[in-house]
């Protein structure tokens, strides 16, 4: 099954804190070490590095944005790609569950596609289970691959409609309080799709819609329609981001945040388990990687350019250690320090994972001159090309 959650980094902060935020211990951080907080507007400083959030001055945020962050908050997500009704039992992902809507979360996402269904149907019967408050909690989902027939994935109208009342059915509720669009096709008209989506939000079976994996031309053409026919336009994007790929959200997405107010909703801030360096001597048997159906994870883990990943990660881990905390903490805080990005999706399999990710919260407060310089040598884009890519997506944009 296919979860994630996310939380409001002022939830964490007032139920549990030092329960679950508290660093591992380590020696206090030391002057000028770690990593820099690199943030994802496209504007640049003199050490040619992405601006973090808090150094972005007042700007206001645009409208579209500021809605979707008071539905579904800002902070942390909690991802279950692959964990949830394949890798951990129902049992666990129970636990995991309690766990962090206790420590604050407030969104559970999901997708029709995730272990056929069943995620979704674990994610409805915990949630029953638990009996929360409706308007405590915020539930996404994914439409495209629904079933074998042709008529059960895409983004038809017929396939959107039918195939998000599946999906309110497996998870037993009224509404989901976002729908995503799980890519783009391009057998079905964007009309089509922004009127579908409109339709299954003003019938009251989504809050909002979004898209994923969409490229920014893609996103912008929606929104036009949207604008065009009185429609509703996404307003969110969920794409991956972490240390390794950084483009899409630092260089291409910023701009459709400052033009039309699509944040992001980024997943895999730890390159699918990399990052924290349990590939490091090789794929353990118990890891996603040797899981049926990942062997791509493996044969990246293996390549070329994973051996170079590797070899940066454990630079990495000589920056958390002098910030005192871990790699996944370090990796997780720098990923939502980007300006746009709304929550930032987490995945586990256990508890003790889950609590270490929480952590992350305490690194969001460190002071980025701390540790700024460190990353800046750490990451390998080359600045003139994101500044290149910037101008180019601009152009487009205003087309």
């Amino acid at each position: 099954m296919q979860v994630s959650f996310a939380c409001t980094e002022h939830n964490l902060k007032s139920r549990s804190e030092d329960r679950l935020c508290g660093l591992r211990t380590a020696p206090p951080p030391g002057g000028g070490g770690g990593g820099s907080n690199q943030g994802g507007n496209g504007n640049y400083n003199t050490h040619g590095s992405a601006k973090p959030r808090e150094q972005l001055g007042s700007r206001p945020v645009p409208q579209g944005h500021a809605h979707m962050k008071e539905a579904i908050g800002e902070g942390y997500g909690e991802g279950t790609w692959v964990t949830f009704g394949s890798q951990i039992s129902d049992e666990m992902a129970e636990n995991l569950m309690t766990i962090a809507y206790e420590a604050g979360v407030n969104l559970f996402d999901t997708a029709e596609v995730y272990a056929s269904g069943r995620a979704e149907i674990t994610l409805g019967n915990i949630i029953k289970k638990k009996g929360w408050r409706r308007s405590s909690y915020v539930v996404t989902t994914k439409i495209y691959w629904g079933g074998q027939a042709e008529t059960e994935r895409g983004l038809s109208r017929k396939h959107i409609i039918e195939g998000l009342r599946g999906s309110l059915s497996r998870l037993q509720l009224d509404y989901v309080d976002m729908v995503f669009a799980n890519r783009n096709d391009v057998n079905s008209p964007m009309e089509e799709i922004v009127r579908a989506m409109t339709f299954v939000i003003n019938q009251g079976m989504a809050m909002y819609w979004g898209t994923s994996r969409w490229s920014p031309m893609e996103i912008m053409e929606a929104y036009s329609v949207a604008r065009q026919f009185n429609l509703i336009p996404p307003v969110c994007e969920q794409a991956e981001y972490h240390y390794f790929k950084r483009d899409k959200v630092e260089v291409q997405l910023p701009e459709l945040y400052h033009k039309i107010g699509v944040g992001a909703m980024t997943w895999s801030p730890l390159a699918c388990g990399l990052i924290t360096g349990k590939y490091n001597e090789g794929v353990p048997d118990i890891s996603r990687a040797n899981i049926k159906g990942y062997q791509w994870l493996k044969e990246r883990v293996n390549s070329e350019e994973g051996r170079k990943q590797l070899a940066k990660i454990k630079e990495l881990r000589l920056m958390a250690d002098r910030l005192g905390c871990t790699s996944a903490q370090l990796a997780i805080a720098w990923c939502l320090r980007s300006e746009g990005v709304s929550s930032v999706l987490l995945g586990v399999s256990n508890t003790d994972q889950l609590m270490e990710n929480l952590g992350a919260l305490r690194v969001t407060t460190l002071p980025s001159t701390s540790y700024h310089s460190d990353f800046t040598r750490f990451t390998e884009h080359s600045i003139r090309a994101r500044q290149t890519n910037v101008i180019v997506i601009s152009m487009k944009c205003n087309k």
